[in-house]
This record gives C-alpha cells, structure tokens and sequence, in this order.
C-alpha cells in the first residue's frame, strides 16, 4: 500500500469504569492524540446478575465519534478496543439476546469443576496458554450451558467485536481478544476444536477469526447518518484486546524490557514470539495472551488498582476523602511496609468494602491492619509494587527474556509514588508513560493499515518515543533488602 501524507482517526477505548473516544492525527513524524468524548460504564445488577450495559456504550461510541468527526474534519478509520472475555450472543436474525454478564459476576466460578472434568486444567493450559481465571469465558460459557440465551444462540461476539457488528453489519472474532476466552489454541492462533467438542458447544457459535489490521467493514449508512459523519469510514481490527494495544503502545527501544499495562488491572509481563506452555508456567499462573504482529503477551494478571479505586468508592460513600491527590499525599508520609497484603489474594476480587477486606486480609497474617486512608492506600501501594517485582521477575525466568527496564503504561503512569516503589521494588528502571498507550496503540495499528504508517513494531513504537511523554524512575540505591524482607512476610 502506498504511503499517504497523514490521516485522522478515531480510537475507541473502553474500560471496565469508563469509556472514551480518543481523536488522533497521525503521519510519518506526527501522532497526536486527544480525548473527543468521555463516558461512563457501569456495571447494572438485575435479580442477582451483574450486567453490562452495552447499549448505553454503544450510545457513548457514537456521541464519541460525531464529537471526534467535529474535531478532525473527517474519520479516515475507527478501531475499538476494550476488556477481555465477556461477550454477547446473537439469535439466528442476528439480534442481541440479553445484556452480557459481566465478568464479576459469581457464577462464573461455580463452573470450573465442569470444565475441568471435560478438558483437564493441565491440557487446558497445553492448549490455550491461559492463566487460571474463574472468569474466563470458557468457564462462562459453562456456567450458561442448558440457559435459554445460549441454547437459542448462533453467534458469540466478544464485547469490541459485538460493538463492530453494530456499526458495520460484519461478523467476526478478532484474535488478541480471542485469546482471551480458553477457547482458543495459542499455538495454532484458531479456535480449538478439543476445547469446544469437549464442552459440547456448537462450534458453529464460534465466528471466522480476524487479526489486526484487518478491514473489518465501513459504517453502516445509519450510522453514518446519526453520527453526522460523511462516507466511507473503514472500522479496522486492531489489538481489540485493551492491553493488545497498550504493549503496541510501549515505547520500547529493545525487546528486553517488561511492561506493566497499569489500570483497573495490572497487565505484568514480556513479549515474546512465542508461547510458554511449560507445566512450571501454569503452576505459576501465567498467561498467553496473543499480541499484534504474531507477538506473544507473556504475563500474569494482577488486581491492580482496582484495591484503590473500591477504596475510593467506600469512603465516598461515607462521606470520607477520597480524591486521589489528597489520598497519594497522605500515602506518602506513611513509613514503606507498615503493612502488605497479596495483592492477587481472590478475596479482593468481587467489589464491596475493599477498606475492610484489606484489613483483614492484614489481621489474617498477623500484622496491625491500616488505621488510616494514608495507612490503606500505602498498604495498597506497597503490595502492588511488590507484586510487579515478583512478576517480572517470574516472567524473566520462566521465558528466558533478559529484562533491562520496565515499562509502566496507562493511567498508572500519573501515579508518580507507584512508579518510584517500582522502581525499587524491581531494581529496574522504570519508564513511565504514554498514559493513554490503549488508545495510541489502537491508532498506530489503523495508521498502518491506512497506509499512513509503515513498518513492525520497532517502527511504529520509535514514532511513540519521538512524540509522546515519557518520565524514568530510578531505583532508590540500596532498596533491595528491604523489599525483600518486605517480600518475605506475604504468605
């Protein structure tokens, strides 16, 4: 494809609170990016299911893109990225058949014996590469067997695929999302037949898989017409998987660095060329996630700053402070290890009165809980750092990737106190930044297949070190008995 002097773009982002459409112009030495529209997600609890609400999102992306048609001028493309695993169905005329579950909701876990029984967790891993997760949508899937919805399904969208469908007509499954589900062979990068046989799943529900930078389809004529845009925008595959196109989005200079994609979840890990399946890989609960340009996201999912942000909501609700400067400020003064928790302890995964449940996660191992917001957020803060030190120093040595610096990317990347504890905690330089490297990396993939960009990854991630801000952190000399000690006391 030939080179075009620039193009304008519009990257969908959603994350589990919120989700934004970003604008962006790109050319050979430009990439500028900037947030078109904002708006909420919120999980919807009915009769005891947790739900999202996806046509409240599909709203949102499509005030997000008039407002990013009136900023640019015009769209030369879209792409959507967004969480991992949860999906919708579609009934034979293609109409969606309820709201999608949201992967927090509990009866996820109630199916993980029945599908151990039909495909034993050590085959499982040999074949999708996937961390142990009670929500992955392989288990999901066996928590809805014999349900109305899925006994009248046809097709299975993923949540970016499913939001897709709407705007273009087009079906399909793109596959860094797709990988996500444990339904997919990370060797092969198709659906797998012994995982879907063995549930007894129609492998018809399964739709053609797609890869990044792939043409997926243009707007539909009506939507066109309620966004207010002019004809044709090209919709394109990108990393539909948020932390897909986060990693696209590290500004890395080699590959022997780690990334920490730093939000609601904390995505630690390395990229490779190719899968981990080792027996000593599952035992330590690493992940195979598939990656842009037949990369491999090596890692292992952390809670992240979902500790903080539960935190937040129950002391707003009391009453209490709960901005986060004021929270970062008061964490600061408090002495480094008065008191750490696992940060991937399960007990922290539901939402609700995250304040209480540290505290007695604390009790539990026998240390004085936290007796102040300043008290929690550096428990917090501390238990986090030490889980990326213990991660990437796992996926070093599970992987064989020499690591010389970490990359913090995401909305982390503001956190100026977790970057420095990262630093430390990992002996490593930290880079800090771009913050917004979903969105940029959803963009440069677009760009590329626009034929506004040329190149792999090392060329499209040195235009991101020549355009946006990135900070370094230094590790504090002499930290590491510390952190070790500290390391010492998590069960």
């Amino acid at each position: 494809m030939a080179m075009t002097a620039g193009g304008t773009f519009a990257a969908v982002d959603l994350g589990a609170s919120s989700g934004r459409v970003m604008a962006a112009r790109v050319g050979p030495a430009r990439l500028d990016l900037h947030e078109a529209h904002r708006f909420p997600n919120r999980a919807v609890s009915t009769a005891g299911t947790l739900h999202w609400d996806v046509l409240g999102l599909y709203a949102g992306i499509l005030d997000g893109l008039r407002a990013a048609g009136r900023d640019l001028g015009r769209l030369d493309g879209i792409g959507i990225d967004s969480w991992a695993v949860d999906y919708g169905l579609l009934d034979a005329d293609g109409a969606l058949l309820g709201n999608p579950v949201h992967y927090r909701d509990a009866r996820h876990e109630t199916a993980v014996p029945a599908v151990h029984a039909a495909v034993g967790p050590e085959e499982l891993y040999r074949i999708s590469g996937l961390q142990h997760l009670p929500f992955n949508t392989v288990f999901q899937l066996a928590a809805a067997r014999d349900t109305a919805q899925l006994v009248a399904a046809r097709t299975l969208l993923l949540i970016p695929d499913l939001l897709a469908y709407w705007l273009t007509g087009a079906v399909g499954a793109e596959v860094t999302n797709a990988s996500t589900t444990g339904l997919l062979d990370a060797t092969t990068r198709e659906w797998s037949r012994t995982v879907i046989d063995g549930l007894g799943l129609p492998r018809s529900l399964f739709p053609p898989l797609r890869r990044p930078g792939d043409r997926l389809g243009e707007l539909r004529d009506d939507v066109l017409a309620e966004a207010g845009l002019t004809g044709p925008v090209p919709v394109t595959a990108v990393g539909s998987h948020d932390t897909a196109s986060a990693v696209v989005g590290v500004p890395a200079t080699t590959d022997r660095f780690a990334y920490i994609s730093c939000g609601t979840w904390s995505l630690v890990g390395v990229e490779l060329e190719k899968p981990v399946l080792t027996e000593e890989s599952r035992a330590a609960g690493f992940t195979n996630e598939l990656g842009v340009d037949g990369t491999v996201r090596y890692l292992h999912n952390v809670m992240g700053l979902w500790l903080l942000q539960e935190c937040q909501r129950a002391w707003a609700a009391a009453g209490l402070v709960a901005d986060l400067p004021d929270l970062l400020a008061g964490a600061a003064q408090v002495p480094a290890f008065t008191a750490v928790v696992d940060a991937d302890d399960p007990r922290f995964l539901p939402p609700g009165n995250m304040p209480n449940r540290i505290a007695e996660a604390c009790a539990a191992t026998g240390q004085t809980p936290p007796q102040s917001q300043g008290e929690t957020v550096r428990c917090i803060l501390d238990s986090l750092a030490l889980a990326y030190r213990r991660t990437v120093r796992r996926a070093a040595e599970l992987s064989g990737r020499d690591v010389e610096v970490v990359h913090l990317v995401g909305g982390g990347a503001r956190n100026t106190l977790l970057c420095q504890l990262t630093a430390d905690a990992t002996g490593l330089p930290v880079q800090a930044g771009p913050v917004e490297a979903a969105a940029l990396g959803n963009t440069l993939v677009q760009a590329r297949a626009g034929g506004v960009l040329s190149g792999g990854l090392p060329e499209l991630r040195a235009l991101l070190r020549n355009t946006q801000e990135v900070r370094t952190y230094a590790p504090e000399p002499g930290a590491e008995d510390a952190w070790a000690a500290a390391e010492a006391r998590l069960p």
